[in-house]
């Protein structure tokens, strides 16, 4: 696992693709459940995190990891989720 998180952080370098992923992976993991409440702000919380996914693989100038392997849908939000914990000192960074 830690070499797809490896690849994973290769990906997003750019200082906005890190901020649009921020934005995207939370709206598209919120969407899911709310399927079976209310499917059409669902579809937009959907529709809207992956537009905010693809701006930053744009800007960042490489193409979405899961294209190569859909094992990447499930990695994005475990880095994110590091991340957010990390922010707060609830894990330690490793740095190389």
């Amino acid at each position: 696992m830690s070499s797809f998180v490896e690849n994973y952080k290769a990906k997003h370098r750019h200082p906005l693709n890190r901020l649009t992923h921020s934005v995207g992976i939370p709206l598209i993991v919120v969407s899911l459940p709310l399927f079976f409440w209310d499917w059409r702000w669902a579809l937009g919380l959907f529709v809207v995190g992956w537009v905010f996914q693809f701006l930053g693989h744009a800007i960042e100038g490489n193409s979405p990891a899961f294209f190569r392997n859909p094992v990447y849908l499930l990695v994005g939000p475990l880095w994110l989720l590091r991340r957010a914990l990390a922010a707060v000192g609830l894990v330690r960074t490793t740095q190389k």
